[in-house]
């Protein structure tokens, strides 16, 4: 399966053909602070955003889809193996990230988390949706300590704006965040014990979606 056309953020800076227009922003971080938003959820959950905190994020966009050693990964289900429905790569604790912006996105979420989490972020797992048939199922990350304590997952969104749908585990309606164009959302406190998320397959014709998911230690 090839990758759709990315059509980038009219706010973002311009990308024609792959090749920067001459007034395309360099990728920076804006401020977290005042800027993010918390959603208080229920069992001690919750989750915050913060819109547009990666900006010139179409400039990252670009250099993570052709730099990034993509890899596509098979997993049994029942009493078959199926392709995983997108592509993956994985930096452990300790590895060089693709991009540097990506190494100052984990300080300042360190910086900005570190005094709540008590440990900084020490992995990096990315995700490319090519088109609208990638998904990722329901779950929670909870292999590892995720499955026993509190944590935080952390998700710097890029390229076209997909919904992240949580939902109760123990039943409730789904909560919708649609993110792209260098968005951050972090979910936080008992939310991957207590709720599940999921990135649904579409029918409509979208770009593609990169996402940098930072976890601390042994949570997956």
């Amino acid at each position: 399966m090839g990758v759709a056309p990315f059509q980038p953020s009219l706010l973002d800076g311009a990308l024609l053909d792959g090749a920067l227009l001459d007034d395309a922003p360099s990728a920076a971080l804006g401020p977290l602070g005042g800027a993010v938003r918390r959603h208080p959820l229920s069992h001690g959950a919750w989750v915050d955003v913060r819109r547009g905190w990666v900006q010139g994020a179409d400039v990252v966009f670009a250099r993570l889809r052709e730099e990034v050693p993509w890899r596509a990964e098979q997993r049994p289900m029942h009493d078959r193996v199926v392709a995983v429905p997108r592509l993956l790569a994985w930096y452990g604790q300790g590895a060089v990230l693709p991009d540097p912006l990506l190494g100052q996105a984990r300080h300042a979420l360190d910086e900005h988390y570190g005094g709540e989490l008590g440990e900084p972020f020490a992995t990096a797992g990315l995700c490319l949706y090519r088109d609208g048939r990638d998904s990722v199922a329901w779950h929670g990350d909870r292999i590892g300590r995720g499955a026993r304590v509190d944590t935080m997952v952390a998700i710097v969104v890029l390229g076209s704006p997909r919904p992240l749908l949580l939902r109760p585990r123990n039943g409730g309606s789904a909560l919708r965040f649609d993110l792209g164009h260098g968005d951050v959302v972090v979910m936080g406190g008992s939310c991957q014990r207590t709720w599940d998320h999921a990135v649904p397959k579409t029918a409509r014709h979208v770009g593609p979606r990169i996402s940098v998911q930072f976890r601390p230690r042994d949570v997956r």
